[in-house]
C-alpha cells in the first residue's frame, strides 16, 4: 500500500519559518521525483519545488525561489520543505506527490501518487 504522509504544517507569523516534512511507505522515495504543490482557497493546485530522482538536482518556482528548500533523507524515507521567510501569501494546503519519472516537474498531472495536504497559514 503506497502512502505519503506530509506534517508539519500549522500557523506562523510573517517572515517565520516552518518545515514540512513527507514520509514515504510502501515505496522508496528516491526512486520516484517528488514534488511540493500547494492549493489556496479558490486558486488552482500550484508547483512549489520538486526533486528528480536521477541525481537529486531541486527545482523552485519563482515564487518561492530563495526562501524554500527542498532537501531529502534516504534513510528515513522522507523528504522536507524547509520554507523561510515566509509570507500571507504562502497560506495554502501543501501536498507532497511523487512521480514515476526521473527528471520532475511541477506539473501537477505528471504525478501519480499524492499526501493528504499539511494546512500552513501565515498571518499576524
Amino acid at each position: 500500500h503506497l502512502q505519503l504522509v506530509e506534517s508539519g504544517g500549522g500557523l506562523v507569523q510573517p517572515g517565520g519559518s516552518l518545515r514540512l516534512s513527507c514520509a514515504a511507505s510502501g515505496f522508496t522515495l528516491d526512486y520516484y521525483a517528488i514534488g511540493w504543490f500547494r492549493q489556496a482557497p479558490g486558486k488552482e493546485r500550484e508547483g512549489v519545488s520538486c526533486i528528480s530522482s536521477s541525481d537529486g538536482s531541486t527545482y523552485y518556482a519563482d515564487s518561492v525561489k530563495g526562501r524554500f528548500t527542498f532537501s531529502r533523507d534516504n534513510a528515513k524515507n522522507t523528504v522536507y520543505l524547509q520554507m523561510n521567510s515566509l509570507k500571507p501569501e504562502d497560506t495554502a494546503v501543501y501536498y507532497c506527490a511523487a512521480a514515476h519519472r526521473e527528471l520532475c516537474v511541477l506539473f501537477s498531472t505528471e504525478y501519480d501518487y499524492w499526501g493528504q495536504g499539511t494546512q500552513v497559514t501565515v498571518s499576524s
